[in-house]
């Protein structure tokens, strides 16, 4: 399989698991390459991992810089659980907000109605 420079050793496995899933499915044929990357560079996006993020981080300007939970964007929805039951009913309500507008997991959005009593 093929290296892509500035992933991670994780997201290069992920890659590759891509690819040869959707090689043993003949899923894609003749483009799992293609589409693996674009699944891998997407997350990567959404997860801060690029160049254009880190640099944005660095700026201050990262999208979740302003949330009630430090370094957002890089947590795991189990992580994100972890962290709410800490926060009041105005900050739960801006990580539902940021969530839907963002990732839109159904895990943390659920996960925030259980907290706020819905």
């Amino acid at each position: 399989m093929s290296n892509n420079t500035g992933w991670s050793k994780e997201r290069q496995r992920e890659y590759d698991g891509l690819v040869d899933g959707f090689e043993e499915e003949g899923r894609y044929e003749g483009r799992e390459e293609e589409v693996a990357a674009r699944i891998v560079n997407k997350q990567r996006t959404e997860y801060g991992e690029t160049q254009q993020a880190q640099e944005e981080d660095e700026r201050g300007e990262s999208p979740d810089r302003t949330l009630p939970i430090d370094e957002y964007d890089s947590l795991t929805i189990e992580e994100i659980e972890d962290r709410l039951g800490a926060l009041a009913n105005r900050d739960l309500r801006r990580i539902a907000d940021y969530e839907r507008e963002h990732k839109d997991r159904k895990g943390v959005l659920d996960a925030v109605e259980r907290e706020r009593g819905g």
